[in-house]
């Protein structure tokens, strides 16, 4: 049976978690750096992200999603972002962001299921590894008292493991008065560890009622912030967003998607204020989407996609690609961009160099057995 202590400790912590929203962990760890991954699930398609609209194959495959080119945030005279990625551009011109195009991580055989669980885990293969190597990152921090947070029904894959991660998801009882909270305040005034625990979670709490009960994305980014830059609050963060298997329909889909994406960036940057110039925002997938438009206006599964950097850490003002093209002969299995940069290596480095650490032990840690790329390095403050 539950004992007192125990229960108000979980009750205390959930107290604080009810207005978050369920898509985002946090990690404790002794750094004055941040670290956020953002996941994109639902494979991403890079090729509508970072457009390549300097290589000639690119308009005949695509077909209906074309963009038309004065639209783009060009970047380079072969690279241009989606035109919704308005913030991203900006930073890129102040040198704070930077995009990595034909990435993919070990997998290949296009399963949502299994090429997340090779993305988060950091194995091989699929489920030849159970904890994750975002778990395994805040392993080679020094760590503070507090237990890594995870906003959601579930721990994420990327944050399981051997360091110790709490999840706390937003409950269906009604919210307490103000006075009851009072109340219990002053009870537990003479108990260190429930006083302690209890003031913890008022301030979540006040955390979240400072940013609503609203899940858009730029309240998520805005609350992001609030955490990470507090002086005693989280230093590494994940960050879930969802619904970019776009099937059909993908040029207003992908729109909606990569606007929520840059607002939810764009907030997380004014949020944080100077805390930016530490920061490093690292956003991937699973695996991208076939080069050619397919019968109902989408995309299917693909291999490789496109990766990208934000933050007053970064070095940007740049994009890493080594460019395969996209003729026939030239696609992965005639269908995919054909992957030329290894997703595990540069997550290694972009961690390792955001963190203060050294990359091959990192990527020794977080991807056992991958082949280190040091020509990945120099991509944010060591």
């Amino acid at each position: 049976m539950m004992d007192r202590r125990n229960f108000l400790r979980g009750a205390a912590l959930g107290a604080g978690a009810l207005m978050i929203s369920p898509r985002m962990v946090f990690a404790h760890v002794e750094t004055d750096r941040r670290f956020v991954f953002v996941i994109q699930r639902g494979a991403a398609d890079g090729l509508d992200t970072v457009i390549p609209y300097g290589d000639p194959a690119l308009a005949g495959l695509r077909g209906s999603l074309a963009i038309d080119p004065g639209d783009m945030h060009k970047l380079d005279g072969m690279f241009a972002l989606h035109p919704s990625l308005d913030r991203l551009a900006g930073f890129y011109k102040q040198k704070q962001s930077l995009f990595v195009q034909a990435v993919a991580s070990p997998y290949r055989e296009r399963s949502h299921f299994d090429g997340q669980n090779v993305l988060e885990s950091g194995g091989s293969s699929p489920y030849q590894l159970r904890d994750g190597w975002l778990n395994r990152l805040s392993t080679l921090l020094p760590k503070t008292r507090d237990e890594a947070i995870a906003l959601a029904p579930t721990i994420p894959l990327a944050l399981r493991g051997a360091a110790p991660v709490n999840s706390y998801a937003p409950s269906n009882l009604p919210e307490a008065p103000d006075d009851l909270l009072t109340r219990v305040s002053a009870l537990y005034d003479a108990d260190p560890e429930l006083h302690t625990l209890w003031n913890r979670a008022m301030e979540n709490r006040g955390l979240a009622e400072a940013v609503g009960a609203r899940q858009d994305s730029a309240t998520v980014g805005k609350t992001a912030a609030m955490f990470l830059g507090r002086e005693n609050g989280p230093r590494i963060a994940m960050i879930e967003t969802a619904g970019w298997d776009t099937h059909d329909a993908q040029k207003q889909r992908l729109t909606t998607q990569l606007r929520g994406l840059d607002q939810l960036i764009g907030a997380l940057r004014d949020g944080l204020g100077d805390v930016w110039s530490n920061t490093t925002v690292l956003v991937a997938t699973e695996f991208g989407r076939t080069a050619a438009v397919n019968g109902t206006d989408g995309t299917d599964h693909g291999t490789a996609s496109a990766a990208m950097l934000a933050g007053g850490a970064i070095d940007g003002g740049r994009v890493i690609a080594d460019w395969p093209g996209l003729s026939s002969r030239q696609l992965y299995e005639n269908r995919d961009l054909a992957p030329t940069l290894d997703l595990d290596a540069l997550i290694a480095v972009v961690a390792a160099e955001s963190l203060g650490l050294d990359p091959e032990k990192t990527m020794r840690t977080l991807f056992p057995g991958r082949p280190f790329n040091r020509k990945l390095t120099g991509l944010a403050s060591a």
